[in-house]
């Protein structure tokens, strides 16, 4: 009778273990959200067009932005980039986005953005503005997706997340959390 109890406490602890990881995780991912959001974000002055061809940051001016850290390689990325298009153009006059790009080579992730028929700039592929944007926002996996309001402050580091949970209606609720 030793053995099956051994065992049924063994489980049980094992799983109070798993569940107080769990909600040790949920709150590491609470924290960074406070710790990232309301900063200051500051872009390059120049970004690039899906052409290659430099634009002044100025065409984003009174927009919220979408920081998209992204690649061609990442499947995930993939999946998550047409779900993108279909929201920026739904909110064009208001949203725009912005790629950050984890290609090997300028030419990879201009391929990507023509081939995913993404309308919006980049920033230089793997440019010291673009690792450096990544590092001062924690960005740890991709596909992800940051919002910034039209001053620049971080609205919502779950942006990928709100989209896919609520649509349309993600829009809404980042203007309402400025």
């Amino acid at each position: 009778m030793k053995n099956p109890l051994r065992l049924l406490l063994t489980l049980g602890f094992i799983g109070v273990l798993t569940y107080g990881i769990h909600l040790f995780s949920q709150s590491q991912e609470v924290a960074k959200e406070t710790t990232v959001s309301g900063k200051k974000v500051t872009l390059p002055s120049e970004l690039l067009d899906t052409d290659g061809n430099e634009v002044l940051l100025d065409e984003l001016k009174g927009k919220y932005i979408g920081l998209y850290f992204s690649a061609s390689w990442c499947g995930p990325c993939r999946t998550f980039t047409p779900k993108l298009v279909q929201f920026r153009d739904q909110n064009e006059e208001n949203f725009e986005v912005v790629l950050v790009g984890s290609d090997g080579s300028a030419k990879a992730q201009a391929n990507y953005m023509k081939k995913y028929k993404m309308p919006w700039l980049a920033l230089k592929n793997q440019s010291e503005e673009a690792r450096e944007l990544s590092l001062s926002l924690d960005v740890e996996y991709i596909p992800y997706l940051i919002v910034l309001d039209p001053d620049g402050n971080v609205v919502t580091t779950s942006g990928k997340q709100d989209i896919s949970r609520l649509g349309s209606d993600a829009f809404s609720s980042w203007v309402k959390k400025k």
